[in-house]
C-alpha cells in the first residue's frame, strides 16, 4: 500500500512539473547526457538553459520539460525564465531549427551606419535559405563599429554580405591564447590587492584614498563609491559583490573596451573592493553579446587561480541573456538567482538586501577600472584631471557622425565640442552637428547650440538630460531627429520587462504617437508625466527623456 502511494505521488509530482505532459524519451536522454556530471541547482536556471541552447541551438518544448523533471521545478517555473530573456529561442518540438541566426543591430548608432539598407539586402540574399534566421536586434555594445551582425555568437564589425558569408563558410573561435597577466604583474599589477592583503595597506587608507578622488559610479548613478564601499562593509553578516558587465544602454561599449584591452585592472579592482568589504563571492554578471570576452575572462580567472591569487570559486562569471533591464542593479542580482530580471520595490536597497537577501556591494567595470590606478597614485592624482571646474577623468563612448568614433578617456566636464574636436578628429565630412546625446538612449537630446555644456555628473540635469553611462551619440543635419529619438522609444518598448503599466503600455503608446506625422504635443507631455511618477525603476522613469528634448530643444523639425 505504501510502495503504491509512494509511486502515485511520484508520478503525480513528476506529471505537476512538466506541465501536466509525458516526459519525452528522446528528450530526457538529450538532458541526462548535457547534465550527466551537474547537480541541479535552481540559481544556475539560467546558465542551463544556455548550455541547452548552444547544444541544439534553439530551446525545444521538450527539452524545457525534462530540464524541469530534472530539476524538480514546475515547467511553468521555467517556461517563464526562458521567455523573459531575448536571446533564448523557444520552439515546437518538431520545428525546423536554422543552422545560423543573423542577427542585424536596429539602434540608432548602427543605424546610421546603414543597417537597415543592409538588413534588405540580408533577406534578399538569404531569402531561399532555410539553414538562415534572419532577425532584427537591439544593440550590441559595438556602436563604433557599424553596422554590427551576429552570426550566432560571431560579432561582425562594419558588416557587409562579403563579411557575413565569409564568417558562414568559416566560422572563427573564440579561443584566447593569454590574458596579458604576465605583462601586467611585470608593470606592477595586483601590488595593491597583496598589499591590502598583506595587512600594508588599511581599509581606511583605501577609503581615503577613494574619498579624495571623488570617484563615483560610472555606470550611470554617479553615487560615491567610497560611501558604498563605507555602507556595504557597515552591514552585519555575509556580503556580495557583483560586478555589472551587462552595458545595454545604446551607444554604450566602454565596459567592452576595459575588458578586452586590459581584464585584470577590473578584476583587481573587483578583488581590492571584495577585500575591503569581506565578501564571501564575487559574481561577474556578464553581457551576453561579449562571447569573446566571456572567454577571455575565464581565461584569466583560471590564470588568477593558478597564481594562488583567487580560490576555487573566489569569483563566478554569470552570463546574461539578451535583456537591457538587467543593468538595473536589482534586476540584475535577480537574474543571478536565475530567476526574471525585474527590478525590485525599493527600499530595501541592494547594499542592505541584495543577492540571497545580504548586503551586496554593486559596481560597473569602468568604476572598478579604475581603483588600482587611484591607490597606487599619490593623493590627488585622479582629482588632478578635469575641465570646466569638474574632477576626475572619464572613459566616454563616442559614436555617430564623426571621423573617428571609438572608447576616448577623456578630463570629466570636457564639453562635447572639445571632445569631437581634440579626441574625435571633428566632423565627418559634409556633416555639420545638428545634436547629440549625452548619456545614450536614456540620456536625452541636446541641440547643437548647446555643444559647450561641461560633460560630467549633475551638470546636464538642468536641461532635461544625464550622462549616464557617458554614451555620447552624434548627429549631423543629415539625420533626423524625429528618427532619432523615436528609434529610442521603439528600443525601451522593446526592453520593458512589462512589469509595471505606466513603462510597459507607456513606451508602446509613446512609439504609436511618434509615428504620426504630426506629434500630438500634449498627449506625449501628459504621457511623459505618468511615466516619470508612476514607474518602478529608471527605464520607464527616462524613457520620455527622447520625445521631451525635442519638444523642448527642436520643435522646428516638429512643425
Amino acid at each position: 500500500m505504501t510502495k503504491n502511494n509512494t509511486s502515485s505521488f511520484q508520478k503525480k509530482k513528476s506529471k505537476a512539473r512538466t506541465g501536466g505532459r509525458p516526459l519525452l524519451p528522446e528528450f530526457e536522454s538529450d538532458i541526462s547526457r548535457l547534465f550527466a556530471d551537474r547537480k541541479p541547482k535552481k540559481e544556475l536556471l539560467i546558465e542551463y538553459l544556455h548550455l541547452i541552447q548552444d547544444e541544439f541551438g534553439a530551446l525545444k518544448h521538450g527539452h524545457l520539460q525534462a530540464l524541469a523533471a530534472w530539476m524538480r521545478i514546475s515547467m511553468s517555473e521555467v517556461f517563464e525564465v526562458a521567455s523573459f530573456y531575448a536571446h533564448f529561442r523557444i520552439v515546437e518540438n518538431n520545428s525546423h531549427t536554422p543552422k545560423n541566426t543573423l542577427r542585424v543591430c536596429n539602434t540608432i548608432s548602427c543605424c546610421m551606419q546603414g543597417s537597415s539598407e543592409l538588413l534588405s539586402q540580408i533577406k534578399n540574399h538569404f531569402a531561399q535559405d532555410n539553414n538562415i534566421q534572419i532577425e532584427e536586434a537591439p544593440c550590441m555594445g559595438r556602436c563604433d563599429q557599424g553596422p554590427v551582425v551576429s552570426v550566432g555568437t560571431h560579432y561582425i564589425p562594419h558588416a557587409n554580405l562579403d563579411k557575413i558569408n565569409d564568417v558562414l563558410r568559416n566560422p572563427p573561435s573564440h579561443v584566447v591564447s593569454h590574458s596579458g597577466l604576465d605583462d601586467y604583474i611585470k608593470n606592477g599589477g595586483y601590488n595593491v590587492l597583496r598589499q591590502c592583503k598583506e595587512g600594508k595597506l588599511s581599509r581606511e587608507h583605501i577609503l581615503s584614498s577613494l574619498e579624495n578622488s571623488g570617484l563615483r559610479g560610472m555606470g550611470g548613478a554617479g553615487f560615491p563609491t567610497f560611501k558604498k564601499w563605507h555602507a556595504v562593509s557597515n552591514e552585519k553578516g555575509p556580503k556580495y559583490l557583483c560586478v555589472n558587465a551587462d552595458e545595454g544602454e545604446p551607444g554604450t561599449f566602454k565596459d567592452f573596451y576595459c575588458l578586452s584591452s586590459s581584464p585584470h585592472r577590473m578584476l583587481e579592482g573587483m578583488l581590492i573592493a571584495s577585500w575591503f568589504i569581506e565578501a564571501k563571492q564575487s559574481i561577474i554578471y556578464l553581457r551576453d553579446e561579449y562571447p569573446e570576452t566571456h572567454a577571455l575572462l575565464h581565461k584569466a580567472l583560471h590564470e588568477l587561480k593558478h597564481h594562488g591569487l583567487i580560490n576555487e570559486n573566489d569569483v563566478l562569471i554569470r552570463r546574461g541573456a539578451g535583456a537591457y533591464i538587467c543593468g538595473e542593479e536589482s534586476a540584475m542580482i535577480e537574474s543571478i538567482e536565475g530567476k526574471r530580471g525585474l527590478p525590485r520595490h525599493r527600499p530595501p536597497y541592494v547594499a542592505a538586501k541584495g543577492l540571497w537577501g545580504y548586503p551586496t556591494l554593486v559596481h560597473n567595470v569602468e568604476t572598478l577600472d579604475w581603483i588600482p590606478d587611484i591607490i597606487n597614485h599619490e593623493k590627488g592624482w585622479f582629482s588632478s584631471f578635469g575641465r570646466n571646474n569638474r574632477k576626475g577623468l572619464r572613459r566616454f563612448s563616442v559614436s555617430g557622425r564623426v571621423k573617428e568614433p571609438g572608447v576616448k578617456t577623456a578630463p570629466a566636464g570636457i564639453t562635447l565640442r572639445e571632445l569631437i574636436d581634440e579626441f574625435c578628429g571633428g566632423m565627418l565630412d559634409n556633416h555639420s552637428l545638428q545634436g547629440y546625446l549625452p548619456g545614450g538612449a536614456s540620456g536625452g537630446i541636446l541641440p547643437a547650440s548647446m555643444d559647450n555644456i561641461p560633460l560630467d555628473f549633475d551638470t546636464l540635469q538642468p536641461h532635461g538630460c544625464f550622462i549616464g553611462s557617458a554614451a555620447v551619440i552624434v548627429f549631423s543635419d543629415k539625420d533626423n531627429v524625429c528618427d532619432v529619438a523615436r528609434n529610442m522609444l521603439e528600443f525601451f518598448a522593446h526592453e520593458s520587462c512589462g512589469q509595471c503599466t505606466p513603462c510597459r503600455a507607456g513606451t508602446e503608446k509613446a512609439v504609436t504617437l511618434m509615428s504620426h506625422e504630426h506629434w500630438n504635443i500634449q498627449d506625449l507631455k501628459q504621457l511623459s508625466f505618468v511615466m516619470r511618477e508612476a514607474s518602478i525603476c529608471g527605464l520607464g522613469q527616462a524613457a520620455p527623456n527622447p520625445f521631451d528634448c525635442v519638444i523642448r530643444y527642436f520643435k522646428e523639425s516638429l512643425s
